[in-house]
């Protein structure tokens, strides 16, 4: 059988000046290719050298290698394959003339012709291939071949091969000259996969700023473990990926993810902490790779298909929390630059792993937490007074709007007599529930103490005495004690630092001047009381530093005048409607402002 006549050689510009191409070889037995005169071959150093430096492209590269070859080298069949330092074997990475089964052979080094040529690094010239113990009889067909390493820095990174189906049909010149070629065509390639390493790893590195951007943003464990997925094939083209978290109560590993061939897969198994290379990635604490599964005694089998898999544990404040595998049907499939990647990322997604899982328990803490204050909330409007006392001469009225959920503020009415009512305003320091707790300790020992039916500034001083006894630090409660005769419309009051409340009478509002010291401070307290003479058309309005306290955008306060000047203006308003209009004027005044504090109103208006 002839050699091919056509030429696919590189363009004609290529090879300019006194070079003429070798024509085709005869189809009578025996021809042999022609080659240029000696003359020509610094010439077309020169132009090969031009044409390899023009680009850092592999796979252009080696094409336009095939094409200068083939330019003084008519062939059929060539390739070039390039050794793979780890498993110690070449792969063709380009290729004319072989069958799809034999381009993904794997030739090991010593191992026929070009794995002979790779081992003893000296190129070899087969004029019959029959007569060689060493080949591999890959195409029946061929009969001579032809072989040079190729050599960067006395490192052989591969083999040029050229195959004939005619006996004896390369000679000592077609040697010499590939000799040439090669070692130039050497550093090309090396340059190129150097090229194509800093670009892939200049890659890696933008996909893992990516990575750390965008995984600090993602606090659900199930979508973060899928975005890893989608993020690490960037990187990684894997077939299979899981991420494993340990369950510290039962010590064992939980898959929290797992993808099979781009498909989820749900592995009901937990695994020991020990098992498999999961475990040993967890016992050792460093990244766990193997080329070949089946020949490592550690392999747990959960894929049935993976024969190379890289484990890395998930490592946070010193505490493995997790593993990171992904695996491959193809053995020696991972690398370096594929270890360096997951162990970078490894760190990331421990950090976003246990940000994810701490939102986590947090959003449960707050579901709980906002069950518990909502019914706190409901026990602490139970603990409100239900009615208003009820007499001929006076009508009563409250409103009470809590910061928050739940507030410190309390107001109260104790129920005396036929003729007598007590009124109680107080503010709790803090707020939320600690601050509606000790409001509700407080109600419980005035309500108990309201029996004996004392008078403002002997409960005053029984309450601060109770507190005492019971000291919480840094509590104490504001509290304002009245209690009103209906027989003589009299109101005797005292005050332990609470807001003063105001009297309105014809039109004049005034601040009652009632002070004294917050219950739960100082031991051995006496409360001042004094008794305060009403008539008809009066109005008493007691109200907590939440009213007066309120802030709209600017930052400025709500203030004693404009409580004052709403009482003015709406004297002769029920007690009911005067209360609703001061929180109402707060609110408007506050305009969409978050509350800061309680706001509690009480109005007595005589009859």
């Amino acid at each position: 059988m002839t050699e091919e006549s056509t030429k696919i050689g590189v363009p004609p510009e290529h090879f300019e000046g006194d070079y003429r191409p070798a024509e085709s070889v005869s189809a009578v037995e025996g021809a042999r290719p022609r080659l240029m005169v000696e003359p020509d071959q610094t010439g077309f150093l020169i132009r090969l050298a031009d044409a390899l430096n023009t680009t850092l492209d592999l796979q252009t590269l080696l094409q336009r290698t095939a094409d200068l070859v083939r330019a003084v080298i008519d062939f059929r069949i060539f390739a070039i394959l390039l050794l793979n330092d780890r498993t110690n074997d070449l792969r063709m990475r380009f290729q004319i003339g072989h069958t799809p089964e034999i381009e993904r052979m794997r030739i090991k080094v010593g191992r026929g012709i070009v794995g002979q040529v790779a081992q003893t690094r000296e190129a070899m010239l087969i004029g019959d291939v029959s007569q060689t113990s060493n080949y591999i009889e890959a195409n029946p067909h061929v009969r001579s071949e032809l072989a040079v390493p190729l050599i960067v820095k006395n490192r052989v990174i591969g083999v040029i091969d050229i195959q004939s189906e005619q006996l004896d049909y390369f000679q000592p010149e077609h040697l010499h000259l590939l000799k040439l070629t090669a070692s130039r065509i050497a550093q090309a390639i090396e340059n190129a996969r150097l090229y194509t390493r800093v670009a892939r790893q200049a890659q890696t590195l933008q996909v893992l700023n990516e990575i750390s951007r965008e995984l600090t943003s993602i606090l659900d464990l199930d979508p973060l473990f899928e975005r890893i997925g989608q993020l690490l094939r960037r990187i990684i083209d894997y077939q299979m990926f899981s991420i494993w978290l340990v369950n510290e109560r039962e010590q064992v590993l939980e898959n929290s993810f797992a993808v099979r061939f781009g498909e989820r897969f749900n592995p009901d198994e937990k695994l020991p902490l020990d098992r498999g290379l999961v475990g040993a990635a967890i016992s050792e604490r460093k990244l766990i790779h193997a080329p070949d599964v089946r020949r490592d005694p550690r392999y747990y089998m959960v894929n049935a298909e993976t024969r190379s898999e890289i484990a890395v544990p998930l490592i946070h404040k010193g505490r493995v929390i997790g593993i990171l595998d992904v695996e491959h049907t193809r053995p020696n499939f991972f690398n370096e630059d594929h270890e360096r990647a997951v162990n970078t990322l490894a760190g990331q997604i421990a950090i976003a792993v246990e940000n994810a899982r701490l939102y986590q328990k947090v959003m449960q803490q707050e579901q709980r937490l906002e069950q518990d204050l909502e019914m706190a909330r409901e026990v602490q409007l139970r603990l409100l007074p239900p009615l208003k006392p009820k007499h001929q001469r006076a009508e009563f009225a409250a409103r009470f709007l809590p910061a928050r959920t739940i507030g410190g503020d309390l107001y109260d009415f104790l129920q005396y007599d036929s003729d007598r009512s007590a009124i109680v305003v107080g503010d709790v320091s803090g707020k939320a529930a600690p601050a509606a707790l000790y409001a509700a300790l407080v109600s419980g020992i005035m309500r108990s103490a309201g029996a004996q039916h004392p008078s403002p500034s002997e409960m005053l001083s029984l309450l601060n005495e109770a507190l005492q006894e019971r000291r919480v630090d840094s509590q104490y409660v504001a509290m304002l004690y009245a209690v009103w005769n209906d027989q003589n419309l009299t109101l005797q009051i005292a005050n332990a630092g609470a807001v003063q409340p105001l009297f309105c009478r014809d039109g004049e509002v005034e601040t009652v001047r009632a002070e004294g010291f917050p219950l739960g401070l100082f031991p051995d307290v006496k409360y001042e009381e004094f008794s305060l003479a009403t008539q008809p058309g009066d109005s008493l309005i007691f109200f907590s530093d939440g009213i007066v306290d309120a802030q709209n955008a600017a930052g400025e306060m709500f203030g004693e005048e404009r409580v004052q000047e709403i009482v003015r203006k709406h004297r002769q308003k029920s007690a009911s409607k005067l209360a609703e209009v001061i929180l109402s004027e707060v609110g408007r005044f506050q305009n969409g402002q978050e509350r800061f504090d309680d706001e509690t109103v009480v109005v007595l208006r005589v009859l």
